[in-house]
This record gives C-alpha cells, structure tokens and sequence, in this order.
C-alpha cells in the first residue's frame, strides 16, 4: 500500500518527496509476449514509472462490440512485477500519432465538431467506456497495493479547445468511476494551452521538448503552487510518409533531460520506447502551423528516436539518458535484460496465390450502399480499410472533365476497366471522360486526423463527383475493413488462384505466400521490394501500412509472431504488386531478415 499526493511543491510518497521518473510506452505498440523485456529497458535506463494512454478505438471498434479490453490491466500488472510505478491516460482524446486521436469514427462520424465538448450525447458515450475501461485502473492504483499513481483528464485540451465546462466533466467522471489517486492536465507551455487546458484544484503539467527553465516559468505563471513537472519530454520525433524524419542528436536530448531535472522537476520521456502502430492504426496530421493544410499520413514505425529502439534495443540517446538518470536514482541501476532473439537467417517467401481486388471486395467486403450522392467511411462503418466507389456517367455526351471533391485520401481510378490515374488530392481531376462510361474509385484512408482542428473529419468522398459542372449521382460505395481478413474463416471465402494468373501488368489485391522459418524464431524485418503499398500480415497479425514512398523501407516483426517452420504471409496490396512472383523468384519477393545491428 502506498498513499501518492500531490504536495506544495513536491510529490509526496508516503510522505516523502519523490521525483517521478518517467516513461512513455504503450502497450498496444508493443507485443504483450515483449512487455516484460520493454519494462525492464525502461528501469535499467534509470527509470521508477511508466506511463501509457489508452486508445478507445483499438478496443472498441464498433459500439458495444470489444476487443481485447482487458490488456490494460494485463499491462499494470506487469508494470507492477517490474517495479514501476504507473501513470495512465485514458483520454477519451489521446493524440499519440493514432489513428483519430484514439476516438472511434462510430461516434466521431455523427457528431463531428461536438466531440470533445460538453455536448450530452458525446459525454454519455465517454461515461460508458470509462463505465467499462476504469475498473482496471481502480483496481490497480497505489493505495490498494497497485502500481497507477495518477491518472489524466483529457490530453493537451489547451491545444484544441477552451470549454471549461467540458474539462470539468471528464474530471468529475473519472471521480465518479472510482479514481482516487491524484488527476492531471497536460498542455503546451503556451498561455492559451495552459489557460484552455488546465483545471482548477488539478495538477497542471507542461509538454516540451527542450527550454525546461522559460517552460516551466510558464507553468508557473498559471500555477504558483505544486511540482513540476515535464508530462512529454519529446526527446525525438515521428515521420510521416513521403518525408524523411530528423533525428535528434543523443547529447542534446540529454542535456534538455538534465535541465528539466535541475529545475527539481519530475519527467516523463516521450517516447521512451515508441514501438510499433500494428494494425493500421497509424494516425494523420495535417500540414502548417495551425495544422489545416495537407494531409500527412504517420509511418508506421514508432521509433520515435526514442532512447529503446523500435525494436526494443538499447541506442546511443539510451546511454546519454542513463548517466544522466543515474544521478538522481536511490541506488544503482540495474543491468539490461538479455536482449530478444534474433532470426538467424533470411528467409525467402514464396508467394503462389493471389485474388483481385474485386473478389476480396465481394468476400469479404459489408453491403454496398447506392445514395444520391458518395457516402462516407463513416456511414459505412469503416475504419481502416478502402472503399470502392462506383458512379455512371449518362452519355452520349461530349468528353468534359471529371472531378472528385472533398477526396480523403488515396484514389485509385479506373475508367470502362483502364486503369487511370492515383489522385491524392482534396479537389481532383482525373481527366476528361466522355458518356457513356463507368468510373471506379478505390480509395483508402491513410490515417485519420489525431491533432488539431481537423479531428474528426470524415473519409472518402466527402464532396461529390462532377463532369463539367454537373454532380453525377447514383453513386454506390461497398466498404472492406481490415479487420475482417482478420475474422475466423475469412480467408476460406476469398477465391484464391495461381499467382501466374496475375499477368504481367501490376494488379491490386490480396497476396498470399509461406515463409519457411529454420531453428528459432525471433524479431526480424519484413522486407518488400517493388511492392507499391497495402498491408502485411504474418500469421494473421497485422504488421501495418507499407508504402514504397518511403522513408521507412521494412517493417518490425516481432519474434512472438513467428514459429519454426511455415509462416503465412498476406499482402494487401491497393496499387500494384511487382510482375514474376512465381515461386518465390525476381526482385518482387517478399523475404524476411534478421534485425539489422545498430
């Protein structure tokens, strides 16, 4: 049993000061067969606590309908056997680079703007979840013997909106749901964040990546009184498609880290172990500095240049961390833990059987939906995954352009059967099109918003398909979810063919191939070379989006995934997979390889 208060100045453990030492690692990034390994990283660093959001959607995709929600609580118990300490936030918002800022699109779909305010139907939905997700926080905190010592109301509300009222709300609920240790806010060192975000009677905590001492005085200006303390220290970054990611040189991190100590402020280290965004769960952001401008979609690796590698090695930022850490620690720091297997050899996939797009579609794919105009992800109940949208243009008539508005995001286009152009604009054209003629759309969402005024937007088609000035209508959209590849005997309904029946034209569809692993498994990197971009999985475990733009060129399979012997590799491939697949030959051949050294 511990008591952990909130003092004048300091933390308080059992009435003494205590200095949180803390780190962000999410357990839903991170395989759960790997926690324990990522945990012990996190003390031998220095560390004393950890700290995780929770994102609503991974665990309720659909209302009423939960997957896994118990991992939580799986994950505070091994932060407990770790000896850590534990901080949790439930959001309802997260941010954190995931998709939608960690709300569901079920409920951000309908309601729009009104999340994240005290509108009456939004809070009814946040209740219930808390009325399911917090019994595994209230279990667990530190007066009952549990290792949760404060728990976050909202994330960086300061940074989106300034309805108090809301705030208020969100704190009394989790009061209402059995938490007890104390609440936080976490918001920019910015007057507006930290008078939009912060709470009266609840602990006001600031994000920032470096300038500790003019940060904190402006935490100060708002809150003469309780500790200090850095909630995200951003000791590197993410990287988004299409655009190289700027690493943070390990000594500089290391001495905004110092300063935030010499301060006498506590930390929290964001990341430090990012891990991976499995599952398509990758968010979006959007471009410029009030964050309205074009979409950038988030990579799928969370590395984050974060002290413990992506694939949970210790980096040079690691070593400046720990002897910086080491100064304020009660006693010597433990050492590593043995670092996680390895696979010895690369591996070849031989990948023999694939099925077009169009016959995965009426597998697997929910009803199609005919409307006057396009409908959205949304109101066909797709989160991650693509839509096919199909639209008759009348003729005879004279060719004229064809434009698609409020495109959100990718568009593959095919005009009588040819293929035509990919548009990845909000305001398109495809070209000039004559009638009569039948016009596809494959189009995927890249990620939806996770900050900034644009959360909460919708995907697809949100505008409409015109040719000249006119809106064509009678547009039918046939949704496919990722998930369901995931479902019990989904792939027994897909009519797989001989990979040679591809033809020598690129072809969008689902690929599937074997991977024959020889001794021990362990972690390796996924390779796909000439592939365009779609979604891995090995052994039915979703690896995430892969994109030949770059910057990031394999993905992190983590060695609980694999077993000796064959391995199942499925490929989603949306643009177009390279031609002589055949029996694991040419340069189109997926393979796996050990975890290059640092």
């Amino acid at each position: 049993m511990a008591q952990f208060v909130v003092g004048e100045r300091d933390f308080m453990l059992d009435g003494r000061p205590v200095r949180l030492l803390s780190g962000a690692l999410h357990y839903f990034r991170v395989h759960e067969a790997q926690w324990g390994h990522r945990l012990a990283m996190l003390r031998a660093m220095g560390l004393n606590c950890v700290e995780t959001y929770v994102p609503w959607n991974l665990h309720e995709p659909r209302p009423g309908e939960f997957r896994d929600p118990e991992a939580l609580g799986r994950f505070l118990d091994a932060v407990r056997a770790a000896g850590l300490w534990a901080i949790v936030r439930p959001g309802p918002y997260i941010c954190a680079e995931w998709e939608n800022g960690g709300l569901p699109q079920w409920l951000t779909g309908p309601l729009g703007r009104r999340v994240r305010t005290r509108d009456a139907e939004y809070l009814r939905a946040v209740d219930a979840w808390f009325a399911r997700l917090l019994p595994q926080v209230v279990a667990r905190q530190c007066d009952t013997g549990g290792p949760v010592i404060m728990v976050q109301a909202e994330n960086e509300y300061g940074s989106y909106g300034s309805d108090a009222v809301y705030l208020a709300r969100i704190a009394e609920l989790l009061r209402a749901r059995g938490v007890r240790v104390p609440l936080f806010t976490s918001d920019g060192p910015e007057d507006h964040m930290l008078t939009g975000g912060s709470l009266p009677g609840v602990l006001a905590t600031a994000n920032f990546g470096s300038g500790a001492r003019e940060a904190f005085a402006a935490l100060r200006r708002h809150r003469p009184d309780g500790p200090l303390m850095c909630m995200e220290f951003w000791c590197g970054w993410f990287a988004h498609w299409g655009r190289a990611g700027v690493p943070r040189p390990p000594e500089e991190a290391a001495a905004e880290l110092r300063e935030i100590l010499e301060c006498g402020g506590s930390v929290n280290i964001y990341m430090a172990h990012g891990g991976t965004s499995f599952g398509g769960w990758a968010g979006a952001n959007r471009a410029g500095e009030l964050h309205d401008g074009a979409l950038q979609p988030t990579v799928t690796s969370y590395d984050y240049g974060a002290p413990v590698d992506e694939r949970g090695r210790p980096t040079e930022k690691f070593w400046r961390f720990r002897e910086v850490l080491a100064e304020w620690a009660d006693g010597p720091l433990p050492e590593l833990p043995e670092p996680e297997p390895v696979l010895p050899s690369p591996v070849r996939a031989v990948v023999d059987a694939w099925a077009p797009a169009e016959d995965v579609l009426a597998a697997l794919g929910g009803a199609e939906v005919e409307a006057g105009g396009p409908v959205t992800f949304e109101e066909l109940g797709v989160d991650r995954g693509v839509v096919r949208y199909r639209v008759a243009v009348p003729g005879p008539r004279r060719p004229y352009p064809l434009r698609v508005t409020g495109l959100r995001d990718r568009a593959v286009v095919s005009v009588d059967g040819v293929r035509g152009p990919v548009l990845d604009t909000e305001d398109a054209v495809l070209g000039e099109v004559a009638g009569p003629a039948s016009v596809e759309l494959w189009v995927e969402s890249l990620g939806r918003v996770n900050y900034g005024p644009r959360l909460a937007e919708p995907k697809g088609i949100t505008g409409g398909l015109l040719h000249e000035r006119q809106y064509l209508h009678g547009v039918r959209a046939r949704g496919l979810r990722l998930d369901a590849l995931e479902e019990a005997g989904a792939l027994a309904k897909v009519p797989f063919r001989a990979v040679g029946e591809a033809g020598a034209e690129p072809a969008a569809g689902l690929y599937r191939g074997t991977l024959t692993v020889t001794g021990r498994p362990g972690d390796a990197d996924l390779a796909l070379p000439g592939w365009t971009r779609g979604f891995a999985w090995v052994n039915g475990f979703c690896l995430g989006r892969y994109w030949a733009v770059g910057p990031q060129r394999t993905l992190f399979v983590p060695g609980p995934v694999l077993r000796a012997g064959d391995n199942e590799l499925l490929l989603l491939e949306l643009e177009g997979a390279p031609p002589l697949l055949g029996e694991g030959e040419g340069a189109g051949a997926p393979g796996l390889y050990p975890c290059a050294p640092r």
